[in-house]
């Protein structure tokens, strides 16, 4: 079993409180913020310990034709995935729009692209990319690996018969993500994609 913690998660922010009476900031009837956020060491451990339940991945439905998911709540207000990946299937290139995150697979391989580079999150559409930025793995079932804000990468299941299954959880839950292609070592930004187009 692997694991991998890319950069450390955003310090949470501590304030001083300015009198000893507490005070409730969020309005009435929003839900209650998060006393804390979760650190990737608390994403990678909960991606784990839901890949290794058997009963909770059985219940996603596999289609022989694309992914398929279940949307979970994760720890600390994260939001989390299980996700079916049918032969031959993957992401493209992507990022996660400025969260952190974990992933386990839970069944099959997933062979995983990234890049060793803190790209600029706004104003490109096109960069070149220095040469040894590009890194490589297989994850099998069990292996997990954490990622920072800043990650961008491609899976992909390259099996030509079997099904993979993987658990992903990401904080905060996503905003966007980014789509880019990739042709050598040109990468370029071809979308941007909302919540509302994968939920």
């Amino acid at each position: 079993m692997s694991s991998s913690l890319d950069t450390p998660a955003p310090a949470a922010s501590v304030s001083t409180p300015l009198s000893s009476k507490a005070v409730d900031a969020a309005p009435p009837g929003a839900p209650a913020a998060p006393k804390s956020v979760p650190t990737q060491a608390e994403l990678l451990a909960f991606v784990r310990r839901t890949a290794a339940d058997s009963k909770l991945v059985a219940t996603l439905p596999l289609d022989p034709e694309g992914r398929t998911w279940i949307r979970l709540d994760g720890p600390a207000g994260s939001e989390a995935w299980i996700i079916a990946w049918p032969p031959g299937t993957g992401t493209g290139w992507h990022d996660h729009g400025g969260s952190y995150g974990a992933f386990a697979t839970a069944g099959g391989a997933l062979q995983e692209d990234s890049l060793a580079a803190r790209l600029p999150t706004e104003g490109w559409k096109t960069l070149e990319l220095a040469e040894g930025v590009d890194r490589e793995r297989t994850l099998t079932k069990g292996d997990a690996r954490a990622f920072g804000s800043h990650h961008v990468h491609e899976v992909r299941n390259e099996s030509e018969s079997e099904h993979a299954v993987s658990v992903h959880a990401y904080y905060p839950p996503l905003p966007l993500m980014r789509r880019y292609s990739r042709t050598g070592a040109v990468l370029r930004l071809e979308q941007v994609e909302r919540p509302q187009e994968w939920q």
